[in-house]
């Protein structure tokens, strides 16, 4: 089958890897729509992904298919379901244990593999031995009445939910985001439908402050206005950094009120974190979201499936670009330029 892989740093092609069969407790998905994840799969395609030094790499974490066949002893997956966070996670699946092709979650696959983690867990089966990693807690089934598009950015879209939760954000709350990609305008728009307070958004690109602005934002600003916010604001409870510069930090130190959060989303190039604690207030917390805590990402698909059903979130607020995924370098073209904000893959 065919699979989008980085081959070397910077370089993308389409590769041959084989059909994986399911296993006793796995599902075999058929992709339908994935997402391109500006972050890691840009990380990873740049050679730059933190511990990840060995190509070629198959890419893509974010998609969601059509089950076509199930193991044995899946009891929560069944013929026809549609399904997210599907992907070849392990060299074994890719290519029989061959040594010579590796996964960069290997999403972007025509077929790929979930499992039924709620069976494996039951029947005590989740562990290496029968191929349980620890994403297994968020392949999922989704509703039918979920169209595709939506579907394919729940990936995102319950990740940045999910750290809600990490980052301790709560209505009435007043924020301030650090760009405005798919995960800063995802905080945008759910810190509004969750009732937080002010929310400021700094975006150094202003072709994109109106959207801001469309999805709930109280104030966007360039970076060179920062500063003044101490005075025309006063202390925030949060800052939430959604483009991993360890900068950020410092810089937000003196805007945060006693006991306010800085809040690093996503994962960081540099081993260090440089914090100039005389900048901030005595008392605050500094939050580091590199990963997604699974069991709230998992818990985060159920009121996020309400508010697309409420027409309350749409795919079309966010996905800018759609391309056939055999034209994935076409799409990487496009993403460079600074005018996509999501982009889709067709299969």
């Amino acid at each position: 089958m065919k699979t989008i892989a980085a081959v070397k740093p910077n370089q993308v092609e389409i590769i041959e890897v084989a059909k994986p069969k399911p296993g006793p407790y796995q599902a075999l998905v058929k992709n339908k729509v994935a997402s391109i994840c500006n972050a890691t799969d840009r990380k990873l395609i740049e050679g730059h992904f933190p511990g990840v030094d060995k190509y070629p790499l198959v890419l893509g974490h974010e998609g969601v298919g059509i089950v076509e066949e199930i193991g044995s002893k899946v009891r929560n997956f069944k013929v026809g379901d549609h399904a997210i966070g599907g992907m070849l996670g392990t060299i074994e699946n890719l290519n029989g244990g061959g040594p010579d092709i590796y996964s960069g979650w290997g999403g972007f696959c025509e077929y790929v593999l979930v499992h039924d983690h709620d069976a494996m867990v039951a029947d005590g089966a989740a562990n290496d031995e029968n191929g349980w990693f620890e994403s297994c807690e968020i392949q999922r089934v989704v509703d039918k009445d979920i169209p595709l598009e939506e579907a394919a950015l729940l990936c995102t879209w319950r990740e940045v939910l999910a750290a809600f939760g990490d980052f301790n954000l709560k209505s009435g709350d007043d924020i301030l985001i650090f760009g405005a990609g798919p995960v800063g305008l995802s905080f945008v728009k759910f810190a509004r439908l969750l009732g937080l307070n002010w929310i400021g958004v700094v975006e150094p690109n202003q072709a994109r402050h109106a959207k801001i602005l469309e999805m709930g934002a109280s104030q966007v600003m360039l970076p060179a206005d920062v500063s003044a916010l101490k005075d025309s604001r006063g202390p925030l409870d949060a800052i939430i950094d959604a483009v991993g510069n360890e900068n950020i930090v410092n810089m937000t130190l003196p805007l945060i009120k006693l006991g306010g959060s800085v809040c690093i989303y996503g994962v960081l190039a540099h081993d260090t974190i440089p914090v100039q604690k005389s900048l901030g207030p005595y008392n605050f917390n500094l939050f580091v979201h590199q990963w997604p805590t699974r069991f709230r990402e998992r818990e985060a698909q159920q009121p996020i499936c309400d508010w697309i059903r409420q027409g309350k979130l749409r795919a079309d607020e966010f996905v800018t670009h759609t391309f056939p995924f055999e034209q994935i370098n076409d799409a990487l073209a496009a993403s460079r330029t600074g005018s996509v904000i999501k982009c889709l893959l067709t299969y």
